[in-house]
């Protein structure tokens, strides 16, 4: 195996975490899945070589799964559109499931920017990493993230 194609795969290996995560916030079922996760590889490997290090590989790897995943139209992927989240009783889906279902489904709902943010800060990003994935400001990151957290606490605490 020629050494780029090695390091990538060890790299991949060790990142594969990230991958998963950014696609159970976007896709609603396993084709999807599937078909995403084998685009993110690929969209990977493609720019892989102009990866330069300036930033971590799983920082690099986020900003090109989260693209992916924005950019896959073969049909919708959200499983609960925004409009739709007044309707769902997180309460039910507390105690249908466990407890990080429910804040899946809620994060669900959040426009895809505000996926993004909450996504990358419980992955444990701090707010210059998710300004830099982003292209937002720092501050502006800060002011984002408060703002998701009180809707996101909103949500789970209603009904």
């Amino acid at each position: 195996m020629p050494i780029l194609e090695r390091a990538f795969t060890e790299l991949i290996n060790q990142n594969r975490g990230i991958i998963y995560k950014v696609i159970r916030l976007y896709v609603a079922n396993e084709e999807d899945e599937r078909d995403l996760f084998q685009e993110i590889l690929f969209q990977a490997w493609k720019s892989y070589p102009r990866f330069d290090g300036r930033s971590k590989f799983s920082t690099w790897l986020y900003r090109v799964g989260l693209n992916t995943v924005l950019t896959f139209k073969r049909r919708p992927v959200l499983v609960v559109p925004h409009e739709n989240l007044a309707s769902l009783n997180i309460s039910q889906a507390k105690t249908s499931t466990d407890e990080s279902e429910a804040l899946y489904i809620a994060i669900r709902g959040l426009p895809e920017i505000d996926r993004m943010i909450i996504t990358l800060h419980l992955d444990g990003y701090e707010n210059e990493e998710i300004a830099d994935i982003t292209g937002l400001t720092k501050n502006n990151t800060a002011v984002k993230l408060h703002r998701i957290k009180d809707a996101l606490i909103k949500k789970l605490k209603a009904e």
